[in-house]
Parts: structure tokens; C-alpha cells; sequence
């Protein structure tokens, strides 16, 4: 990942260099809470249903509190029926946000902030990548996790 802006001395032109080409993709897998913890797998390719399902299994639903409350973005592969009934099983709910509500899921804020500090880092190799991603979720705070979640509309939580 490349920064998408720069800064220069008055007069002069900000220049960075950006490597181009073919691309592979990455996916990254992760949740947050309420205190700032995260856990994010990688992977090559994109998600599909059984992905995100074994994903689920092993990595949230082990995890998951009574009365925690997930949230998930309208993506098909998040409304597995199977992956609903596994988070249930373990006394959380379910929350499907409608299409196209990135103001209502915390996770698009704080991917917003580690994909800036990816820019940053420009991250070249697969090794380096899975570095700078461990670097910028660790700088991820319980103070910025209460934050996202307040200004997406989740009031429920006590300081």
C-alpha cells in the first residue's frame, strides 16, 4: 500500500515512488472490542461463506461473551445461516447492518486507521506485510475502540 497524500516545501512537488503491476490479493479477517482488542487473520485470495464460516469458528466464536453483540456488514458471505446459529450458540447476537452503512460498523474506522499506517510503513513482501498489519493493530487502542463504536450510534456500552 502507497500513501494517498504527501507534503512538500512551498514550490516544490511532492514525489514518491509506487510500485505498479500485478497484484495480489490479500485478505485480512478481524474483529474488535469494546477495550481495543483485535484479532485479524491473512490470507491469500478473497472470502467466500466456507472461509469466513471456518474463520468464524476458530478464531470468534471461542472468543464470544454472553450478551456480546457482533456486527456484521452485508456482505453475502456474512449471512451464512450456519455462522448466525454459531454465534447464537454462544448467548451473543447478531446484528446485519443494511447495505451500503459503513457509518454504522466500527471495524470500517478502524481499518481506516491500520490501512494509514500500512501506507506508511509501505510494505513491499508478504513478510514485511504481515509485520506492518501486526504494528497497526497493535496501535489500535481501547480509547479508539470506544470512540468508533460511540460515533457509529453504539451507545450500550458503560464507561
Amino acid at each position: 500500500m502507497t500513501r494517498l497524500y504527501g507534503r512538500a516545501l512551498y514550490g516544490n512537488r511532492c514525489v514518491d515512488a509506487a510500485p505498479h503491476g500485478h497484484w495480489k490479493t490479500t485478505t485480512m479477517l478481524s474483529s474488535i472490542r469494546l477495550d481495543g482488542s483485535t484479532e485479524c487473520v491473512v490470507f491469500d485470495g478473497a472470502v467466500n461463506a466456507e472461509i469466513f464460516r471456518i474463520n468464524r469458528e476458530k478464531m470468534l466464536a471461542p472468543r464470544l461473551r454472553d450478551d456480546d453483540v457482533v456486527v456484521m456488514d452485508n456482505l453475502s458471505a456474512y449471512k451464512d445461516q450456519k455462522v448466525i446459529v454459531l454465534i447464537e450458540q454462544r448467548g451473543a447476537r447478531v446484528l446485519l447492518l443494511p447495505a451500503y452503512s459503513p457509518d454504522f460498523n466500527p471495524i470500517e474506522k478502524m481499518w481506516s486507521k491500520v490501512k494509514q499506517i500500512l501506507r506508511s510503513i509501505k510494505a513491499r513482501s508478504q513478510e514485511t506485510l504481515l509485520k506492518a498489519i501486526a504494528t497497526a493493530l497493535d496501535a489500535v487502542t481501547a480509547q479508539d475502540a470506544k470512540g468508533w463504536f460511540a460515533s457509529c450510534g453504539y451507545r450500550f456500552f458503560q464507561d
